[in-house]
C-alpha cells in the first residue's frame, strides 16, 4: 500500500457523507443526466457502469462530469454476475473499465472479493494508484461469517471493505452491527443487510460504525433488495442526525411494509427534537422481535397483527386498558430492560369523539368484536356511554357486550333505532370503496366514525353523509392513537397537527402513485 495512496483514504472517510446514491441509466448519456440532476443535492453518487450494455462508453461523459462538478465524489462499480452484478465481460476488461473510470475522475472504484482474488497485486496496486479502492462482498441468501469474510477480504489492501448481507430475521442486523461495532476500529468498513427486513441495518448500521450506507433515487431505481430512497433516509429517518444517542423506535408486524407509522412518528420526533428514529419491523416471529427488542435495544414498540395478543406474556407489567382488552399496541422497553405494555387504540376512538361530543349518557354503537371493538367498547363504556355491540356473528357481540357490561343490536332493529354515534370496527371497506357494514337505511345518527382509513373516503362514509350525518375519518383514530403513543414514549405532548398533515400527505402520495400505475397499464 503506497503511503499517498493511503492518504487519499484517510482524506475520503473524513469527508464522505453519510448517503451515497446509486446512479443507473438504460444508456451512458441517461446514466449522467441523472447524476448531473442528482449532483446538487447528493454529493455522492455511485455509477452503476454494469447497468450499461457498453460500460465503456460512459468513461467520456464521465470524465466531462467529474471536472463539472468537482464537488461530487463517486464510485464507480461495474461489478460482474458471478458476483451479483450485470457485467458480463471478462476480469481484464471489468479491471481497465474501473481503471479508466479512476483515470476519468471517479475518486472510488469498487471490486467484488470474487475478482481481487484472482487478480495480482500489480493490477490492484495500479487500479489504487489513481483511486480509493473498495472491496466488497454480497451475500444474497443470508448475513454470516462476517468475521471470515472480513479476514478473507483484509488479506488483500483496500480503503474500505463492504459487506453486505441479506436479512432473513430482524436479529440478523444486530449480527451485523455488532461486527461493525467489533471491527470498525481496525478496518474502515461498510455493512448492512439487504431485504425488507434489512432496514434497520440501512440506518443504524452508521450509528455503529459503517462509513456510510445506501440510498435509491426513487423505489422503481433500487439496485439492492430492501433498498430505501436516499429522500427517505434524510427526511424520514434523519439519517444526519442518527448517533450514538439515538433512541430506536419502531412498528412491528407481519405485514409491515405499508404501514404509515415511520411516517407519522419520525414527524412527530422531528417536531419536538427528540433524538430518535422509528423503523418498519417485519417481524416474522415474536421470538426474533423480542430478541431485537433486547440487544438493539429498542426503546419503545408499536404492535400490530399479528402480535397484539401474543406478546402480552411477555410483558413484565400492563395497563388496566390493555388487560381488559386483552391485546398491546404499545410496548416500553425501561431502562432496567423490563417491557411495559399499554393500550392506545382507545385513546384513538375516544379522543377524536370528546372533541365533538360529550360521551357520558351517549348512546354509540360499535359494529365489530374483534380487538379494535374491544377497545372501543370498554374505553367509551370508562366514559359513561351507552353502549351497544352488533357483529356478523352474535356470539361474539354477546361475549364482549357480557365483559364490558354492555348491550347487543340486532341488524334487523337498526332501521328502527337512533344512535349519537356509529363506530365501524371491522375491516370492511378496506380497500374496497364498494363495500360497507351497513346500508344507507341502517344509519341513523349525528356521527359516524370509520376506523377504515385506506381508501380515506369509504363507501359507509358516503352513505352517512348522504343520511344527513357528521363523519369522522379513521385517519383521527389512527393518528390520536399515535399521538398517545408518543406522548407514553417521550413525556412530550405530541404534535398532533403535525402528524396529521404528514400522514394524510403520505396517503394522497399513495392514491396518485396508484392512479399514476393505473393510468400507464391502461396505456401500455
Amino acid at each position: 500500500m503506497s503511503s499517498g495512496n493511503n492518504y487519499i483514504g484517510k482524506l475520503l472517510r473524513l469527508r464522505l457523507p453519510k448517503v451515497c446514491v446509486p446512479v443507473t441509466g438504460t444508456d451512458a448519456a441517461d446514466l449522467v443526466e441523472k447524476a448531473e440532476l442528482l449532483a446538487r443535492d447528493n454529493p455522492f453518487l455511485e455509477f452503476r457502469l454494469d447497468y450499461l450494455s457498453q460500460p465503456a462508453t460512459a468513461l467520456p461523459k464521465i470524465k466531462r462530469f467529474t471536472e463539472y462538478y468537482p464537488q461530487a465524489l463517486v464510485i464507480c462499480t461495474c461489478r460482474r454476475e458471478a458476483s451479483g452484478g450485470r457485467f458480463k465481460g471478462s476480469i481484464a476488461s471489468q479491471l481497465e473499465i474501473l481503471t479508466k473510470a479512476a483515470a476519468a475522475g471517479c475518486q472510488l472504484v469498487d471490486l467484488e472479493l470474487q475478482t481481487v482474488v484472482r487478480c495480482k497485486p500489480e493490477q490492484l496496486e495500479k487500479l489504487r494508484s489513481r483511486s480509493a479502492l473498495i472491496i466488497s462482498f454480497h451475500d444474497f441468501r443470508a448475513t454470516k461469517d462476517l468475521d471470515e469474510t472480513l479476514a478473507k477480504m483484509s488479506r488483500f489492501p483496500a480503503d474500505i471493505y463492504k459487506i453486505v448481507g441479506t436479512a432473513t430475521t430482524l436479529h440478523d442486523n444486530v449480527t451485523m452491527m455488532k461486527f461493525l461495532q467489533e471491527q470498525g476500529d481496525k478496518h474502515s468498513l461498510v455493512g448492512l443487510c439487504m431485504g425488507e427486513q434489512g432496514i434497520i441495518s440501512r440506518i443504524l448500521s452508521i450509528r455503529a460504525g459503517s462509513v456510510f450506507t445506501f440510498g435509491a433515487i426513487s423505489p422503481d431505481e433500487r439496485t439492492a433488495p430492501g433498498q430505501v430512497t436516499a429522500q427517505e433516509l434524510r427526511s424520514t429517518y434523519r439519517i444526519e442526525q442518527v448517533d450514538a444517542a439515538t433512541k430506536v423506535y419502531g412498528v412491528a408486524g407481519d405485514p409491515v411494509a405499508h404501514s404509515l407509522s415511520p411516517v407519522i412518528m419520525n414527524t412527530a420526533l422531528r417536531r419536538e427534537n427528540v433524538n430518535g428514529v422509528y423503523l418498519s419491523l417485519h417481524a416474522k416471529t415474536l421470538k426474533d422481535l423480542l430478541a431485537c427488542v433486547r440487544d438493539i435495544p429498542i426503546h419503545g414498540l408499536s404492535t400490530t397483527m399479528p402480535y397484539k395478543e401474543s406478546i402480552l406474556k411477555y410483558l413484565d407489567n400492563t395497563d388496566s386498558h390493555t388487560t381488559k382488552i386483552g391485546a398491546c399496541n404499545t410496548v416500553v422497553r425501561a431502562q432496567d430492560g423490563k417491557l411495559y405494555g399499554f393500550n392506545t387504540d382507545t385513546a384513538g376512538i375516544v379522543r377524536p369523539l370528546e372533541q365533538r361530543i360529550t360521551l357520558e349518557k351517549a348512546k354509540i354503537l360499535v359494529l365489530g368484536a374483534g380487538g379494535a371493538a374491544r377497545a372501543a367498547v370498554f374505553g367509551l363504556k370508562e366514559r359513561g356511554a351507552e353502549v351497544y355491540v352488533m357483529n356478523r356473528s352474535a356470539g361474539p357481540a354477546q361475549k364482549l357486550a357480557r365483559s364490558a357490561r354492555a348491550r347487543t343490536a340486532k341488524r334487523a332493529d337498526l332501521k328502527k333505532m337512533a344512535f349519537d354515534v356509529i363506530i365501524n370496527a371491522t375491516p370492511v371497506g378496506m380497500n374496497n370503496q364498494r363495500e360497507s357494514p351497513l346500508n344507507a337505511e341502517e344509519i341513523n345518527a349525528r356521527y359516524v366514525f370509520d376506523m377504515v382509513y385506506d381508501p380515506p373516503e369509504t363507501r359507509l362514509m358516503k352513505l352517512a353523509r348522504e343520511r344527513g350525518a357528521q363523519t369522522i375519518p379513521g385517519i383521527e383514530m389512527f393518528v390520536q392513537q399515535a399521538a398517545r403513543q408518543f406522548e407514553i414514549w417521550t413525556g412530550k405532548p405530541a404534535p398532533w397537527d403535525d402528524m396529521l398533515r404528514a400522514v394524510v400527505l403520505k396517503i394522497q402520495e399513495r392514491v396518485a402513485a396508484k392512479h399514476g400505475a393505473r393510468e400507464e397499464s391502461q396505456t401500455a
